[in-house]
């Protein structure tokens, strides 16, 4: 009677976690009863056990410790990062081919010593740390003693390992110091040692194989996407006592990536956010440009209403079971009730909530999901200022059952549904919204002029065209009454070093005029070149501290009467490229799909359409080149909003 009292004490959770552990429960059990006459750590037993069923690791503990090794071996040569992200991807899909597909719970292998051993390590470094000793036990529980940081992370000794690689500067400090003493300082310091002694080298084009999440290998990382890297922080903080944690947004509001990045808890109890992995300054300000959607807290408890997700949804979305929604910290959110469409008819009691993404064309990237009740789907904690889709499932696949609406900042819905009867024409100069830093280059037109000389030296210069504008032709004609001159320059704008991309003098059937480059002495050759190599996305600059006076331009050889000139501002190479081909897509409200409108080739820097219904979304593929498109949506005086 006592035992059966006692098992049926223990929190439900907990009694199924050990029949989850199967022949694996003993150890467990062991760990229980280690703890039995020590309430606090008893208590953290019991939440790791309880919540361990949802997280996993390599079945096969010889193969991925192999891969490793090989990766430590890889890592230590002297070649690029991007030839050992190369070399360890090749590895892996020829080598070790599946190994991810082989997992097993950790509650099925965890051994009692190690358990124990990580509960302690977090409680020493709780209690004896200065800059953890205000963390309350919940903050603790999740923000110090989980035994992983990353699912199929290693159950080795990484709290030993990292703490002691990573500890010598923090160690040199005298314990009065009030920066070591406080969580800024400390985790500054020990940020500092690792970019220090491993720079990071974020790749961010593709994976290189199996993540590295052995102590060894993380440790010793010399490339890595920004979750890669932060991983690797939050694991070293907290194997100094530094309370840290992992947040992510699945997309930007206006982007097509995500980011993951740090948050720590100030020794006010204020969670503090980084701005980029382990690169910038602790606690520096977070993205003011950004908006978002969602923000997502990996944790190391499973999240209850995800739980009931993958147990009642026909879908089964793949949802991290173990994140928290935490958008709410970092924006005002809404929570919108969309009224689905009359006629759509979806197989179960939830709809999902997605955003417009580039992926060869729309694509709807899933945020999150919320019940439908009364032919509504209520969704929560919605990020404001961005557009959104309402999916449903038909019982084969997702659909959309809403129109595109905005959440505006105020909060109020506002659907994108276009009129059909009203037909307008548009002028397009973008595929992509522009960034605070291309508003600036572009802006470095402004003062800049178009010369042309008979000396060297640009004695006798004379002004054929000032830039007033930034937005310019493809092709800026000239007065006839130029005449011909031998040499030919762009003059930027004091202040502005002569920031262009691309310069091109043209004759009288805009064909290329061919000459000698030349610049301003100060700047080197292969700088010049790069203003006439047809890279809109390499750029002619003069170096800091060099930003007036600065030109670069030709020397025909002989006097050349120029007909038009084209400059291309330094951009993200998003601008309507003449060559390329495009395709024009816009929303069908009564069909709740996409149409295009038809394909051109661009033959200057701004594409026309007519016939297009008023106030429906569009979106502009180049089907040329590059992958950064935006839907947008044209206003009554032509402008663009993009979104």
């Amino acid at each position: 009677m006592m035992l059966l009292t006692s098992c049926h004490s223990e929190p439900l959770s907990l009694r199924q976690a050990l029949r989850y552990a199967q022949d694996n429960r003993p150890q467990l059990e062991s760990v229980l009863q280690h703890y039995r006459n020590d309430p606090e750590r008893l208590a953290a037993a019991r939440h790791l056990i309880s919540n361990m069923p949802a997280h996993y690791s390599y079945r096969d503990t010889s193969a991925i410790n192999a891969y490793y090794a090989t990766a430590l071996e890889v890592m230590s040569q002297d070649i690029t990062p991007e030839h050992q992200r190369d070399t360890l991807r090749d590895i892996s899909e020829r080598c070790y081919p599946g190994m991810t597909h082989d997992v097993v719970s950790d509650i099925q292998v965890m051994t009692a010593g190690y358990l124990i051993y990580s509960i302690d390590q977090a409680f020493e470094q709780w209690r004896t740390r200065p800059w953890a000793s205000h963390l309350t036990f919940p903050e603790f529980i999740d923000w110090i003693l989980p035994y992983k940081a990353a699912e199929l992370q290693s159950l080795d000794c990484w709290r030993d390992t990292l703490s002691k690689e990573f500890s010598d500067s923090i160690g040199a400090i005298p314990p009065d110091d009030s920066r070591r003493l406080s969580i800024y300082g400390a985790i500054d310091i020990v940020r500092d040692e690792i970019t220090r002694d491993r720079p990071p080298r974020v790749l961010w084009e593709e994976q290189s194989g199996y993540r590295l999440l052995s102590a060894s290998t993380l440790k010793n990382m010399t490339f890595g996407s920004c979750h890669d890297y932060v991983t690797m922080g939050v694991l070293t903080f907290r194997s100094l006592g530094l309370p840290a944690v992992i947040d992510r947004v699945p997309v930007w509001g206006r982007n097509n990536q995500g980011h993951s990045w740090f948050t720590f808890i100030s020794d006010r109890g204020i969670e503090t956010p980084t701005m980029n992995s382990l690169i910038v300054p602790a606690g520096i300000g977070f993205y003011p440009y950004e908006r978002c959607p969602k923000v997502f807290r990996t944790t190391y408890a499973i999240n209850p209403d995800r739980l009931r997700y993958i147990k009642r949804s026909n879908y089964r979305h793949p949802f991290p079971l173990c994140e928290q929604d935490v958008t709410g910290h970092y924006c005002r959110t809404s929570d919108p009730v969309i009224a689905l469409r009359k006629g759509t008819r979806i197989k179960e009691r939830y709809a999902y909530i997605a955003m417009l993404t580039n992926q060869g064309g729309p694509h709807y990237t899933i945020l999150d999901f919320g019940r439908v009740r009364h032919h509504k789907a209520h969704f929560t904690q919605i990020g404001r200022n961005i557009l959104y889709i309402a999916l449903g499932y038909d019982g084969k696949r997702l659909i959309p059952v809403s129109d595109p609406f905005i959440i505006e900042k105020s909060g109020c819905v506002r659907y994108i549904t276009g009129d059909a009867t009203v037909i307008r024409h548009i002028n397009i100069r973008r595929k992509y919204y522009q960034s605070a830093n291309v508003v600036e280059m572009r802006r470095r037109l402004l003062g800049s002029r178009i010369q042309y000389a008979d000396r060297s030296d640009f004695s006798d210069a004379i002004t054929a065209y000032t830039f007033s504008t930034t937005e310019i032709p493809d092709k800026i004609p000239l007065p006839h009454t130029t005449g011909a001159h031998r040499y030919w320059r762009y003059l930027g704008a004091d202040g502005t070093y002569g920031s262009i991309a691309e310069l091109a003098f043209l004759n009288a059937d805009s064909s290329r005029i061919d000459g000698i480059p030349i610049a301003d002495t100060r700047v080197p050759a292969d700088t010049v070149r790069r203003a006439f190599d047809d890279g809109w996305l390499t750029n002619f600059e003069s170096a800091e501290g060099q930003a007036d006076n600065v030109w670069v331009g030709m020397d025909f050889g002989e006097p050349q009467h120029v007909s038009y000139v084209r400059v291309v501002p330094r951009s993200d190479d998003n601008d309507i490229c003449p060559g390329n081909r495009y395709e024009l897509l816009y929303w069908d409200s009564r069909n709740l799909d996409w149409v295009s409108a038809g394909c051109q080739t661009a033959t200057d820097n701004v594409l026309q359409y007519d016939s297009i219904p008023a106030g429906t979304l569009l979106w502009l593929r180049n089907l040329t080149r590059g992958s950064d498109e935006r839907p947008f949506l044209t206003t009554g005086d032509g402008n663009i909003e993009w979104w």
